[in-house]
């Protein structure tokens, strides 16, 4: 009978306790509480995800939210170039803390993931292994009004709404690192690729690589496709088995 109560009483409890902290009658640190606003310079922890997707699915929060970040953008005005193309609460980031080549466009979940896995991914990986900060991201771009893979009739690419954007390496001190030469060598550029990658999925809708298939053999694409919970289509060899790499093994052109 008792434990029959106390499993009654439990789930009364931790409703009660996260309605106090809703409310502001029990107060807690922000890292541990669900609804306080997302924060970049935050060490990441379990309810990083949760304060991810509430901010990507409200523009005001959002752009709130990556005021934060230490780069160089400007907001830019709603598109729609065609049907299933255009892109709505968007920037132009210029400059991220490193260089990042060409200006691009991107929806602001998708910078706000970008400056998350920059923040507490890239760089630290970077300084681990390679002793200097990143000084410049090389990318593919972002926004591009087109299909997945360039194919006729086939759904449209996360490209064209800017919720995606194709890395494909980064400049470390004197060192150039690519995805198409350095991801399988048994060096400490190749572990900085395969670390940053799959840290990504921390922060991603997506994460497709060249252990997805080749038309990812030479970068990263890294998307914010929706609003649902980041990290659940991170495909490597060993999340996806062999056999699925095999079936898109022959996929031409990008994500």
């Amino acid at each position: 009978m008792l434990v029959r109560l106390i499993l009654i009483a439990l789930p009364l409890l931790a409703v009660a306790l996260l309605g106090a902290v809703r409310y502001g009658v029990l107060d807690v640190s922000p890292r541990l509480n669900p609804w306080a606003p997302l924060s970049i310079h935050e060490t990441p922890n379990l309810l990083t995800r949760y304060k991810l997707g509430r901010a990507s699915s409200d523009a005001q929060a959002c752009q709130f939210a990556l005021t934060q970040a230490d780069w160089q953008y400007v907001a830019i005005e709603d598109q729609a170039t065609r049907p299933g193309c255009g892109y709505t609460n968007a920037v132009r980031v210029h400059r991220m803390t490193m260089e990042v080549g060409p200006a691009f466009a991107v929806s602001c979940r998708e910078a706000l993931s970008l400056a998350l896995w920059e923040k507490h991914v890239v760089q630290p990986a970077a300084l681990r292994l390679l002793r200097e900060p990143v000084a410049k991201l090389e990318h593919f771009g972002s926004y591009s009004c087109r299909s997945v893979y360039g194919r006729p009739n086939a759904r449209m690419s996360h490209h064209a709404t800017a919720d995606a954007l194709d890395v494909a390496g980064f400049v470390i001190g004197d060192k150039r690192i690519r995805v198409i030469r350095d991801w399988e060598s048994d060096t400490v550029e190749g572990q900085f690729l395969r670390e940053v990658h799959d840290g990504a999925c921390q922060f991603f809708d997506a994460v497709y690589g060249p252990e997805y298939n080749a038309a990812h053999r030479d970068h990263f694409h890294l998307d914010r496709g929706s609003f649902r919970t980041p990290g659940i289509r991170c495909r490597t060899a060993q999340s996806v088995g062999k056999s699925v790499g095999k079936s898109v093994g022959k996929s031409v052109g990008r994500e």
